[in-house]
């Protein structure tokens, strides 16, 4: 058992509280890999308690539809998995100064914010709403949090893809509440230099491979990140070193020394494109060293002009604002499905050891979500 998990609590007594659902999803460590006890409880929960979706299992995600005969179908998904637990278990709810309502409190707690906030207004939907406007495909899925390889969404999309044939899609990653359109994409390389070994007390007998890497850990120290703007929203760029490893022993000149970077770059861009791009940048300071992608995922451009998407924005209100981050509408937009991001929580706070998640953006996006899917489906539909 994944540590400071705690035993599978039934769901079915909290699904009416969706600020009692997240503390109880998120009291279900799910590390990436570890899922299957959190997909457990969903899936058991959705077949006792949904008659009215058919519910599908794919390893550790959940897919569970409605089928009405509705015009237009909506995906609405999340992914189950966290970043390693870091002493932020159980969860922990916090009310407000001089406050008794829990309205006005934070749930604190690992996932709270990435994202098991969206997953919880998720799940207390997909029960309560038998007849929404439009035909539903509410996906649970595991591996977000890892390589891109492994995620559950890609597997859907490569095994059954048919699974995800919709009209629009909202992915419940953390946006404060309002509607965070696109996102980066994000390329990540391993730069590697090499050397001669030699003793230390003759360091001129060696070239030392870890110096060999010093013109590009300069050039990241002193990279302005572009903004970009890309239908009407402001992208903003980063590069930066998130990794570095080398050394033979402490009297021995390295033979070889690599470092990793990490490109999230603006969704006008292709991953080609991108990939084009550090390898001129990085060649330009230092051509001897060599690069290799090791993990690379395209962007999604904002998706805010399709009819459903308006109607989306128009029922939850807020400004729209760019994702900075990679987010899995990347995935949908390669399957040609415009898609947002809108969740609860604030996406500065995911992966931080307190993360924590205002009780007034859980219910506000329960509140948006019912308030669009249930609304007249004549003039839903409409456009």
């Amino acid at each position: 058992m994944t540590e400071n998990a705690v035993p599978a609590p039934p769901l079915d007594a909290v699904l009416g509280d969706v600020v009692a659902l997240t503390a109880a999803l998120v009291d279900i460590a799910s590390v990436s890999g570890d899922e299957r006890m959190l997909a457990d409880a969903i899936e058991r929960v959705l077949r006792i308690r949904a008659p009215h979706l058919d519910v599908l299992r794919d390893g550790d995600a959940i897919v569970a539809r409605t089928h009405l005969g509705r015009p237009q179908r909506v995906i609405i998904a999340g992914h189950i998995d966290t970043v390693p637990v870091n002493d932020n278990l159980p969860s922990r709810l916090e009310l407000d100064s001089g406050s008794g309502d829990s309205r006005t409190g934070t749930l604190h707690g690992r996932g709270t914010v990435d994202m098991k906030g969206g997953c919880a207004v998720m799940l207390a939907l997909a029960v309560a709403l038998t007849e929404p406007a439009y035909d539903v495909t509410w996906v649970w899925y595991d591996h977000e949090e890892v390589e891109a390889h492994l995620n559950g969404l890609g597997r859907l999309a490569r095994t059954r893809p048919e699974l995800l044939a919709a009209d629009f899609a909202i992915l419940g990653e953390p946006s404060n509440a309002v509607i965070e359109g696109g996102c980066n994409g994000t390329l990540r390389v391993e730069l590697t230099a090499t050397g001669r070994r030699a003793h230390s007390a003759r360091a001129w007998m060696g070239v030392n491979a870890i110096h060999g890497l010093a013109p590009i850990l300069d050039l990241l120290a002193r990279f302005e990140p572009a903004e970009v703007e890309v239908d009407g929203l402001r992208y903003r760029e980063g590069l930066n070193a998130v990794g570095i490893r080398g050394g033979v022993a402490g009297n021995v000149i390295p033979d070889e020394a690599v470092l990793t970077v990490n490109y999230r770059f603006a969704p006008s861009r292709s991953v080609a494109e991108a990939e084009e791009e550090l390898r001129e940048l990085f060649g330009s300071v230092a051509p001897a060293v060599s690069m290799r992608v090791t993990d690379a995922a395209g962007g999604a451009r904002p998706g805010l002009d399709a009819a459903l998407a308006q109607h989306f924005a128009a029922a939850v209100g807020g400004t729209p604002q760019p994702k900075f981050g990679w987010t899995d509408v990347a995935r949908f937009a390669e399957l040609g499905i415009p898609a947002v991001n809108y969740g609860p929580g604030d996406p500065a706070l995911a992966h931080t050891d307190d993360e924590r998640v205002p009780v007034e953006q859980l219910l506000a996006c329960e509140r948006g979500l019912r308030a669009w899917l249930t609304a007249d489906a004549a003039g839903a539909q409409a456009g």
